[in-house]
């Protein structure tokens, strides 16, 4: 993400170092044009901000931060009001600036920065091609994946490549690939905002945030947000490319030669798995191949999943938690524990909601998990009661359930608001709470889903 920075006036001696004063002394000019540009841009006057900013620019480029932070603000003004062969050199401008923030700044700004600045910049004014977008951005992520966490920059990235695909120019096999590497960026990035999450919802909860604290889980729910906007959006372009009518065939024409390729076979393996290709033989062909190269935890669910479907509960089980007690990481054990428990969605509720409670056990932020459990009780209205009105209570237990996936994840917020207000809207209405006098008191749930609610007052 772009950082935003801030300068007042009687800041700027602060931004020079021995090397700034060095060059003040050698031209005083710039220092002085340097106070007036500030002045100006500090007000968004970027016109007359410009001639004074240049001429620092231009003449002490390393003089002051300041040349870049605001020469970007001075620049991208004069992009937004130019047109014709001005839009275009002014663009051309920037890009140069960008280029001379990072050799002249490299302790304030990267590579993948410098990169993706450039191609956003053309990109939003329609001065580039997929080609260009994607050979860019895919050096910047290549290259400096570390700081490539722009979540514009994520998505451009990947749709470029599915539009070239498109117009036959990169292959699938290409597209999937990038598809996972650029997910996992994903996850890792929220999971610096989930992990701060954890940490202060008890302390929301307990209505102890100190106010620092509270500027803190509001950033981070922030951003949480926008990488699950994001990465909702690279689901979307991907599509249909991602079914098993195009996942089969292609694995069955690359397996010979990739076989041996471990990240190749656990890629395809994971992909065929999420989307219920398991019964094809050609899953269970990846799946020895990932168990000869990678007896590890993965491979011992995926061998459980096929066990089930051959109809070996017991091995199943066996095998599914000898894969837990593999895993020790927590976030990889929630991972599988998950992946578990989509397993036993269609034939074991009660079994689905046990593991999806153990990949919240290894990591209290797997909104999935909960998301999961809310939807298995919604499911379970019919079963749930003696009177329709007991039936239906149930949807306040799911919505509860949901809203907490949002809260825990909130790159899951959107998900978690629409399931949650779709189970709110199937429990009983306000006329159904009077006509049956249960304001206020406990509805108990006899079938798997044990527990109770308490029905709202009015």
């Amino acid at each position: 993400m772009k950082k935003i920075f801030y300068f007042a006036a009687f800041a700027i001696a602060g931004y020079m170092g021995t090397d700034a004063a060095q060059a003040q002394a050698q031209n005083p000019e710039c220092s002085n044009n340097l106070s007036i540009y500030v002045e100006h841009a500090k007000v968004k006057n970027y016109d007359a901000a410009y001639t004074p900013w240049k001429m620092v620019y231009d003449n002490c480029p390393d003089l002051n931060w300041a040349n870049f932070a605001y020469g970007e603000r001075i620049l991208a003004d004069r992009v937004e009001k130019a047109t014709g062969a001005d839009k275009n050199a002014a663009i051309t401008q920037m890009e140069q600036l960008y280029d001379n923030r990072l050799k002249y700044f490299s302790n304030k700004t990267n590579k993948a920065e410098t990169l993706i600045d450039k191609v956003i910049l053309k990109y939003d004014n329609k001065m580039t091609s997929n080609d260009e977008v994607y050979e860019m951005l895919h050096k910047a992520f290549t290259e400096d994946q570390k700081n490539f966490t722009n979540p514009k920059a994520l998505y451009l990235y990947f749709s470029s490549l599915v539009d070239l695909n498109a117009e036959g120019k990169k292959d699938l096999d290409l597209v999937f690939e990038t598809y996972d590497a650029v997910m996992a960026k994903i996850d890792v990035e929220n999971e610096k905002y989930t992990s701060v999450i954890a940490k202060l919802l008890p302390k929301e909860d307990a209505n102890t945030l100190t106010s620092k604290e509270k500027s803190q889980l509001k950033s981070a729910n922030s951003y949480s947000e926008v990488y699950g906007k994001i990465s909702e959006s690279i689901d979307g372009k991907l599509g249909a490319l991602a079914n098993c009518e195009n996942l089969i065939p292609l694995y069955e024409k690359n397996f010979e030669a990739k076989k041996n390729d471990v990240n190749w076979v656990k890629g395809a393996v994971g992909r065929m798995f999420s989307k219920e290709c398991t019964d094809d033989p050609m899953f269970k062909k990846l799946f020895e191949a990932q168990l000869a190269l990678d007896p590890s935890a993965e491979a011992y669910m995926y061998g459980a999943s096929l066990k089930l479907k051959a109809g070996d509960s017991k091995g199943a089980v066996a095998d599914f938690n000898k894969a837990l007690e593999l895993e020790t990481d927590g976030r990889k054990r929630s991972d599988i524990a998950y992946k578990i428990a989509t397993t036993y969605v269609r034939t074991s509720k009660s079994s689905a909601r046990s593991y999806a409670q153990k990949a919240l056990d290894a990591n209290p932020s797997n909104g999935k998990a909960y998301l999961m459990i809310a939807s298995l009780y919604a499911s379970s209205a019919n079963d749930c009661g003696n009177t329709t009105f007991e039936k239906r209570a149930i949807y306040w237990k799911a919505a509860d359930v949901a809203r907490q996936a949002g809260r825990v994840d909130p790159a899951l917020s959107g998900r978690a608001s629409q399931a949650a207000a779709s189970y709110a809207a199937k429990a009983p209405s306000k006329e159904d709470i009077f006509n049956s006098g249960m304001a206020g008191k406990t509805v108990s749930f006899s079938c798997w889903v044990g527990g109770s609610v308490t029905v709202p007052s009015l």
